[in-house]
């Protein structure tokens, strides 16, 4: 499929983009009635296997999955293979390079009490045991850089000009200008 049906399907999802978006490859991107996604200028979208040499896993994943959801993308902002799912909302600064195969989950997908779990089990509507998955807001600061295969939970914080290494689970606030790696991820220095 080329850009432009593509960007006819966006359209019809009530998608916002900005000029000079360009997609390598096919994402899936999903918005769910009365939610938001919008994505600014310059952006890249890469979700074929050879768009990035790391290796991509799969294409490009970014869902809302509740009405209230929220994904603002900013400006010349790069997202290879990535999955960017929101059930509260996901803020990704400008200038910021989200590398091959990471994960932004601003939610838990299940619930954490055991009830709660076995009761979506048995209900896949959910009911109120939907209302019961833990979901906390990501906010992604400018001229951020997401190494590979990095996992961003819930209730993150990254300021302006963060480094996330290749691999880290990362939950928490860390201010402009830290380097963050490991699994939980901690603070490894700071730039300038």
């Amino acid at each position: 499929m080329g850009t432009n049906w593509y960007k006819i399907i966006l359209k019809i999802l009530k998608v916002k983009y900005g000029k000079g978006l360009r997609l390598k490859g096919t994402p899936v991107i999903f918005n769910k009635k009365g939610a938001q996604i919008k994505i600014g200028n310059n952006v890249i979208i890469k979700s074929s296997f050879l768009s990035n040499l790391v290796g991509l896993y799969s294409r490009t994943i970014i869902v809302t999955r509740s009405p209230e959801a929220k994904i603002v993308i900013g400006d010349n902002v790069g997202i290879s293979g990535a999955t960017i799912y929101a059930r509260k909302g996901i803020y990704i600064g400008d200038n910021t390079a989200i590398g091959g195969n990471c994960k932004i989950l601003d939610n838990d997908f299940h619930p954490i009490e055991t009830e709660e779990r076995i009761r979506l089990l048995k209900d896949p509507n959910g009911g109120n045991a939907r209302e019961a998955i833990p979901t906390k807001e990501i906010y992604i600061g400018k001229n951020c850089f997401i190494g590979c295969n990095t996992i961003i939970l819930k209730g993150t914080k990254l300021g302006d000009n963060c480094v996330v290494g290749a691999g880290a689970v990362v939950s928490g606030n860390f201010e402009d200008g830290c380097i963050i790696a490991g699994n939980p991820a901690k603070v490894i220095r700071r730039n300038g």
